[in-house]
């Protein structure tokens, strides 16, 4: 069994900065990649950023290109997630997750999630 637990969300203005922490634990910790995802109320989850746990390209949605960065550190599995020049529309819970599938920009590809973090941005 994994278990995964997000830190690093809170209130912060537009334009601000925010660094979201995932950490894993469970035995063999060793999955195809890991991603985040955000849900804003009355909004489908949607896909933010993955990582090859393994090394590899990294992927964004378009809307967080430029201004996101994903980052992992396997000897801590860790998996990090920098957000710069934040916007209200960046308002959601995020949720970090664990793949052990292809299509990472799919939630239902994710069998392990975390319980989520709150982002709030002002305007």
């Amino acid at each position: 069994q994994v278990h995964l637990v997000e830190s690093g969300g809170g209130l912060v203005q537009a334009g601000g900065s925010l660094r979201l922490s995932c950490a894993a634990s469970g035995r063999s910790f060793s999955p195809n990649a890991m991603g985040w995802f955000r849900q804003a109320p009355g909004r489908e989850r949607e896909f933010v950023a993955a990582i090859p746990w393994g090394g590899g390209t990294t992927d964004y949605a378009d809307s967080v290109k430029g201004r996101f960065t994903i980052s992992r550190d396997n000897p801590k599995n860790t998996v990090y997630l920098q957000m710069n020049s934040l916007k209200p529309e960046d308002t959601a819970v995020y949720y970090c997750a664990a793949t052990y599938g292809g299509r990472w920009q799919q939630y239902y590809e994710y069998r392990y999630w975390g319980q989520g973090t709150q982002v709030t941005v002002s305007s």
